[in-house]
């Protein structure tokens, strides 16, 4: 049976890591694997910054993508001492397609370039493990993701065309894993004109879930950072709990509501396939980690999700009339229009609040096709709690002495907008 398995990049941010992942794939061979790879570190976050300097036409793009680069040229040497290995060209030749794009002006929209661009993470990444794995006598065949998941041309959110790689995936990949392990990327997919396109940030996860459904996949294993699917940020608070298993729909309550040790949309195709999803630790595998699978266990520790830099926006009619279903029809055309979603929504008489991501790009769009028909005030700077099976003594203290802008409450789930603290 086929096997998944996805490394996030802070699972391989330096030469350690990827050594690590070796020893993983290594010490329990599989029949048939497919590796999924994020890019190492913070790398998504550098590309993107190299990305906005060129789009906002600055004087340090080359000197951003330099920086990139020479963090994979360092750890390369780390993995390989001789530079005549095949990866260094490989590798130099990749970093190629940001330099084509760089020598043009940005004439292109910032979504699609933000593809071409911030996708070559994903590609260096997973080429440079492919040939460590090789080079320690794991065999296997690098894949290019981009020829595999076809999506539509909406760029920064690729819509999956399952029928067109559900066809690839199974016809093609299928051969390969008889006789090897494939290792591929995460984020990434491609479109019928070989465009690429990303599924999302984060959405490495997703993708293994698209190539574990078209397989027909055993199970998928994310190895993370973290000992599993914890209730709470281990980094905001000291005393989480593991889950040992959770539902596919307490999951994707969790993922919907901004947790983000898995991707929103990485849940449904899997639930939808019956295959099962481990969430374990990378440092400590043998650990169980988290199952998350078809069961009747209830899920019944609170669950806080807590998501910094919100924007609370107030949308008032300008004649004081009732807010109807129309009304809100047309706010959220605009929030589609602007590929931005509402993570807290409150109906008032004649207004509407709602939570969103800040985004500096998106936002003033928004606002302006908000205003054609509403009256519209925003907070930003705010933090959104959510917590799931919510304990009223936990949320009073964790709201204590500070000033709440918005909260609702439904049967299992309390969400609360707080100003944050100076």
């Amino acid at each position: 049976m086929t096997e998944v398995y996805k490394f996030g990049g802070a699972s391989v941010k330096d030469a350690d890591g990827i050594k690590n992942l070796v020893k993983i794939v290594s010490s329990i061979p599989k029949d048939k694997l497919l590796i999924v790879i994020s890019a190492m570190g913070k790398t998504t976050n550098s590309l993107e910054a190299v990305l906005n300097a060129y789009y906002d036409k600055g004087t340090d793009t080359q000197e951003l993508l330099n920086v990139v680069k020479m963090y994979h040229a360092t750890l390369i040497k780390e993995l390989f001492a001789d530079e005549t290995h095949p990866v260094y060209d490989d590798i130099a030749n990749t970093f190629v397609e940001i330099d084509w794009i760089l020598e043009e002006e940005p004439y292109d929209s910032y979504e699609y370039l933000y593809d071409q661009i911030v996708s070559v993470g994903e590609l260096v990444s997973s080429k440079i493990i492919s040939h460590y794995l090789n080079h320690c006598g794991v065999i296997n065949q690098w894949v290019d993701a981009r020829s595999y998941i076809m999506t539509d041309n909406t760029y920064t959110r690729g819509k999956v065309d399952w029928d067109k790689t559900s066809k690839k995936i199974s016809e093609q990949l299928a051969q390969v894993l008889d006789s090897k392990y494939i290792v591929t990327q995460g984020f990434i997919g491609g479109t019928s004109e070989n465009f690429t396109t990303t599924l999302g940030r984060e959405g490495s996860d997703y993708s293994a879930a698209i190539f574990a459904t078209c397989l027909k996949a055993e199970s998928v294993t994310v190895w993370k950072d973290v000992p599993g699917v914890l209730n709470a940020d281990p980094k905001l608070f000291s005393n989480t709990k593991k889950y040992d298993v959770l539902s596919y729909r307490e999951a994707i309550e969790m993922t919907y509501y901004g947790a983000t040790v898995i991707h929103p949309k990485t849940i449904k195709p899997l639930q939808n396939n019956n295959i099962p999803l481990f969430v374990k630790p990378f440092h400590s595998p043998e650990e169980s980690g988290t199952c998350i699978m078809d069961t009747d266990i209830v899920a019944t520790e609170p669950a806080v999700i807590i998501k910094n830099r919100q924007i609370l926006i107030s949308m008032t009619t300008k004649d004081l009339s009732f807010i109807t279903e129309s009304h809100i029809s047309m706010i959220y055309k605009n929030l589609a229009d602007s590929a931005v979603k509402m993570n807290m929504v409150q109906v008032g008489a004649t207004s509407l609040s709602g939570c969103i991501d800040h985004d500096e790009r998106k936002f003033p769009g928004l606002i302006s096709l908000l205003e054609q028909n509403f009256m519209v005030k925003y907070n930003d700077g705010l933090l959104l709690i959510t917590m799931r099976h919510f304990q009223r003594d936990l949320l009073a203290e964790l709201t204590k002495g500070q000033t709440i802008m918005l909260e609702q409450n439904s049967r299992n789930t309390a969400q609360v907008v707080l100003k944050q603290k100076e």
